[in-house]
């Protein structure tokens, strides 16, 4: 059980934060951006939902989602050090990401289909949606780019899951556009 008793510990004014296990990191370090990057993205599907209540089965999956994005930001500030740790860490696992399969092709078997590439808007919800799959992409993004650091590692399911995700998010978004049917669609050079 997570118990948050002090808010502020004064311990990050130097520039440094603490991670689960390992020294502490500097504020601006890649791991630190990558689960940074986790929350905003679930930061943004908390104000996506306050529209998403006329679609209870793609509110039900969003918030499975942001209790697996907490599951994401432990995993990613709990690197693996090597070093024995007297706990068992807790990981994306690939359960979680089969989730976000079965959710994709529910949501995308009640879709029109696609003539053209979608711009994002459409509903507040779809917007809202929209933006936090490009934050999802960020997130996937630094991900990589940690788990090409030399030192560092993200497991294959954290890299699998943050990138079902955005696709979700996009289908979300065309799902809360009326099936699809509200989506505004890109007309390439329409304004030349």
């Amino acid at each position: 059980m997570v118990k948050l008793n002090k808010i502020y510990t004064r311990t990050g004014d130097d520039g440094t934060t603490g991670l689960v296990a390992g020294p502490r990191r500097l504020k601006h370090d890649l791991r630190v951006e990558a689960y940074g990057t986790i929350d905003e993205a679930n930061s943004a599907i908390g104000v996506a939902r306050l529209h998403t209540s006329e679609h209870p089965v793609l509110d039900q999956m969003l918030v499975a989602i942001q209790n697996d994005l907490f599951d994401l930001g432990a995993d990613l500030s709990t690197p693996e050090t090597g070093e024995p740790v007297t706990f068992e860490p807790l990981r994306i696992i690939q359960p979680q990401v089969d989730r976000l399969e079965r959710d994709i092709d529910a949501l995308n078997a009640e879709l029109s289909p696609l003539t053209s590439f979608v711009l994002p808007g459409g509903s507040p919800a779809a917007a809202q949606l929209h933006l936090a799959r490009t934050i999802v992409r960020r997130a996937e993004r630094l991900m990589v780019a940690l788990s090409k650091t030399g030192g560092e590692s993200v497991s294959a399911p954290a890299l699998k899951y943050v990138n079902r995700l955005s696709d979700l998010l996009f289908v979300a978004a065309r799902h809360a556009n009326d099936r699809g049917g509200a989506d505004v669609l890109w007309v390439p050079g329409k304004n030349r």
